[in-house]
Parts: C-alpha cells; sequence; structure tokens
C-alpha cells in the first residue's frame, strides 16, 4: 500500500481540450500547498519527449511520480488523456495501492466542442486537428465505474468545486 490514509488520489482523464489540465492547476490554487500535479503531457512531451503509444516509458513515469508524491505526503492528482487501452492497468494497480481516498473523473467534452476549445492552447503547433481526431475517443472510462463523468456543461469553477468537495480536499489543511 502507498501513501497515508489521509491522503487524496484524484485521477482525472478526457480527450483532448476537455479541461484536464485547468482543472488541475484550479484544484491546486484552490487548495494551495499540498497536490503534486502529475500531468501526462508534461511527462510524455517535455521530460521524454515521446509520442504517446503502448509500452511508452511515460506510463511507469507516471506511476512512479506518483506513489512518489504520495509518499513523500502529497496528496495527487493525475491528469491527461490516459487512454484506458494503454493507460488502464497502471491506473488501476495505483489505484489498488493507494492506502487513502481515491477519485476519478472522466472529464466528457464531444470532438466538436474539443475541436472549438484546442487552438487557443499552447500545443496546437505540435498537434493538429487531424491528430486530435484521430486520437478522440467517446467515453473511454476505465473499467469498474470508478469515474464520475462530467460533462462540457460544467464550468471549470463548477468542476472545481465539485472534486474539492467530493474528494474532502475542501476539508483538509494545505500541506507541505
Amino acid at each position: 500500500m502507498v501513501g497515508s490514509e489521509d491522503a487524496r488520489l484524484v485521477i482525472l482523464r478526457g480527450n483532448g481540450a476537455s479541461g484536464k489540465s485547468s482543472v488541475a492547476a484550479g484544484l491546486r490554487k484552490r487548495f494551495g500547498r499540498g497536490p503534486a500535479l502529475v500531468g501526462q503531457d508534461d511527462l510524455h512531451r517535455i521530460v521524454l519527449r515521446e509520442r504517446d503509444r503502448p509500452g511508452a516509458a511515460n506510463i511507469g513515469l507516471i506511476d512512479v511520480t506518483a506513489r512518489y508524491a504520495r509518499d513523500g505526503g502529497f496528496h495527487g492528482v493525475v491528469e491527461g488523456s490516459l487512454c484506458a487501452g494503454r493507460y488502464g492497468d497502471m491506473l488501476a494497480q495505483l489505484l489498488a495501492d493507494h492506502r487513502g481516498v481515491t477519485h476519478g473523473y472522466y472529464l466528457h467534452v464531444p470532438l466538436r466542442e474539443s475541436l472549438v476549445r484546442h487552438p487557443i492552447k499552447p500545443i496546437t503547433d505540435d498537434v493538429n486537428g487531424a491528430q486530435l481526431r484521430d486520437w478522440c475517443r467517446e467515453l473511454h472510462l476505465l473499467p469498474g465505474g470508478i469515474e464520475t463523468v462530467i460533462g462540457a456543461h460544467s464550468a471549470r469553477h463548477e468542476t472545481v468545486d465539485r472534486i474539492m468537495v467530493d474528494t474532502g480536499l475542501a476539508h483538509q489543511p494545505a500541506t507541505n
């Protein structure tokens, strides 16, 4: 088992431009010090500069980073598209090994909305609309019903509020 019983682990998944990174940043801003943000894009695009593919090194790096942060007393927010077919086993084990409170959320934004949002993202020079279409997997939920689906109608602040309350982070003191 990993982490303390007081530690929170939040998994934020969804297709491109669904708001995962913005919600993760909103959680950190609202909570203050304490939540470690483990971003798929940061690790596979920036740290490793590798393509997202089955068996890629970023899968293990996400796992190790999340575990290390939790063992250090941090709450964890793991965010990314984290396609169930590639990342599902790692996420299932991460969740199973976590001693504290765990919550999974899938930010469901239809492809047409993702394509509208995408041009304002900083990665538009690296990822075009055709790639976004190819990567889109409609409601690719993890097995076992562990994710709460939040639709595109939920504003970022509403989603952050909901996650803060659901996870108990709204009532936790900031750490570290």
